[in-house]
């Protein structure tokens, strides 16, 4: 135990391994340059969201996810950066920040899943009534 605690110590925390060992042992769970952003105030737009994320690199695109009906944010949004190591400095330079007085969390994004196609309309029977999943059946 002590002698794996000691090559920790030297290989990670020790100021006399070299640089080039240190970046090789970079380890980053990011497999995309994509971060998700939750916890973002109703008041969060994508400039505000661009100019938080913009020191940690060259950004891509920042998006806030607004509400159709509404036009408000729904507290979420992605910032994409050009490189991975990018996206992972700002993702431990942001995550449990504040931005505009809210607690933002920034997480890797999920592909989107693939919805199933819609179902087909049910057509009358041709008794003339429908059934109706939930109650049983309606007329």
């Amino acid at each position: 135990m002590a002698f794996v605690s000691t090559v920790r110590r030297v290989l990670i925390g020790s100021s006399s391994a070299s640089p080039t060992l240190q970046s090789r042992l970079f380890y980053s769970t990011l497999t995309s340059p994509k971060l998700f952003i939750s916890g973002l105030s109703r008041l969060t737009t994508d400039e505000k969201l661009k100019e938080a994320f913009s020191p940690f690199g060259q950004l891509v695109e920042a998006k806030v996810v607004v509400d159709r009906a509404s036009g408000r944010s729904r507290g979420f949004g992605f910032v994409s950066y050009t490189t991975i190591e990018e996206a992972e400095k700002a993702r431990e330079n942001m995550n449990a920040k504040y931005l505009d007085g809210w607690v933002i969390f920034v997480d890797p994004a999920k592909p989107r899943e693939q919805r199933p196609p819609p179902s087909p309309v049910q057509e009358p029977t041709d008794t003339g009534y429908r059934t109706n999943k939930t109650i049983g059946w309606c007329g």
